[in-house]
């Protein structure tokens, strides 16, 4: 059984909805994202996912970058662009300024019982992401790697508990740097709730040992099994339905690297 790829943004079907005209497409991204500009001239950002602006305001009090969202149509967001461009190629600096901005995150919600808990997806599958099936029916190595994050799932909560602000999706290229490596926003929030923290950073790490593995000391180590499961499968489900099968085999080599107690 081949499981299909999510599908982009639509942007032409979008636009048809919306008082905005096209503006040309996002650098980056893997979903799609698109430059709009209102009738005033302004620009902004098309993108599709929930409404998470209760949680881009609880960032933006922490000092942390993040976008406003402008406007709202489900599943279509319109959110402010912010300065910079991507971090693609990161520098020391830029790493060093993402893991402070991570401890800005935490206890954000202490006392809260909003929002949810984000889920883990390590027993079944996620929402156009982490999906069991395409692991289970690739080949031995990703059955293996599915096998290890089932068990740890049947042992952890279906939620990362916490009462720290997670981005969930927090690597280089969701980060806006200036000339100068100085981090200008981070963007990207659509996956975003309340947690550990420290699934940002091992999202960081899984990113730069396939990005930037000499990075990869300036991150620490916050590695739990519930938040390698969860990235492990991620990544390689990502990359059977959307990549070749060489980035198969990469993402399972960097999963079997950071494996927390690995001998």
């Amino acid at each position: 059984m081949t499981l299909p790829p999510v599908p982009r943004l639509d942007v032409a079907s979008a636009l048809r909805e919306l008082d905005l005209t096209y503006d040309g497409p996002c650098p980056g991204g893997q979903v799609g994202a698109a430059y709009v500009r209102w009738p005033d001239g302004r620009r902004s950002v098309l993108t599709r996912g929930p409404d998470v602006s209760d949680l881009l305001d609880v960032a933006r009090a922490a000092g942390i970058p993040a976008p406003r969202y402008e406007a709202v149509h489900p599943p279509l967001v319109i959110q402010e662009l912010l300065p910079g461009a991507p971090a693609r190629v990161p520098s020391a600096d830029t790493i060093r300024s993402m893991v402070a901005l991570n401890r800005r995150t935490r206890g954000l919600f202490a006392g809260r019982p909003d929002p949810p808990a984000l889920p883990l997806h390590l027993r079944t599958d996620g929402p156009g992401f982490c999906l069991h099936g395409s692991l289970r029916t690739y080949d031995a190595r990703t059955r293996k790697l599915l096998a290890q994050v089932e068990e740890i799932g049947a042992a952890v909560p279906d939620t990362l508990e916490g009462d720290d602000l997670v981005h969930a999706d927090f690597h280089p290229e969701n980060v806006l740097v200036d000339d100068s490596g100085a981090i200008t926003g981070v963007v990207d929030w659509d996956g975003a709730g309340r947690g550990d923290a420290g699934f940002d950073l091992v999202a960081l790490r899984f990113d730069l040992a396939r990005r930037a593995p000499e990075l990869l000391p300036l991150v620490p180590d916050e590695t739990t099994p519930a938040c390698w499961a969860h990235m492990a499968l991620r990544q390689v489900d990502w990359a059977i339905r959307h990549f070749t099968a060489a980035e198969v085999t990469v993402w399972l080599g960097v999963a079997e690297r950071l494996r927390p107690g690995r001998r």
